[in-house]
């Protein structure tokens, strides 16, 4: 099991839009998830920059390159798109965190 975290950014303004959003996560969004081999996913947001924090484990990273070709994460992907910075496809844009401490 990997352990991953990254950042994202929300645009100002979009904070509870984001999380009206998230509480009503897509039952298939949740499968392909878990399909995938991703666990304990969480969100953070810090209110003074609007980053979103996050992390997750997973079984294996590899899983996630194939994220990108799933009609159910297109479709998450365009419906968040007006809330947060994204690419040219409507990925968020993702910056992968270097971990540097972990206590087990």
């Amino acid at each position: 099991m990997k352990r991953l975290a990254f950042k994202m950014k929300l645009f100002k303004g979009l904070e509870s839009e984001y999380e009206k959003r998230h509480a009503a996560i897509w039952p298939e969004l949740s499968a392909l998830l878990k399909e995938q081999g991703i666990t304990d996913y969480s969100i953070f947001w810090d209110r003074e920059t609007n980053i979103l924090f996050a992390t997750m484990k997973i079984t294996d990273p590899a899983n996630l390159d194939q994220l990108p070709a799933h009609p159910v994460m297109k479709k998450w992907w365009d419906h968040m798109k007006d809330i947060m910075e994204t690419h040219a496809d409507h990925s968020p844009v993702s910056v992968p965190l270097k971990e540097v401490f972990y206590l087990p």
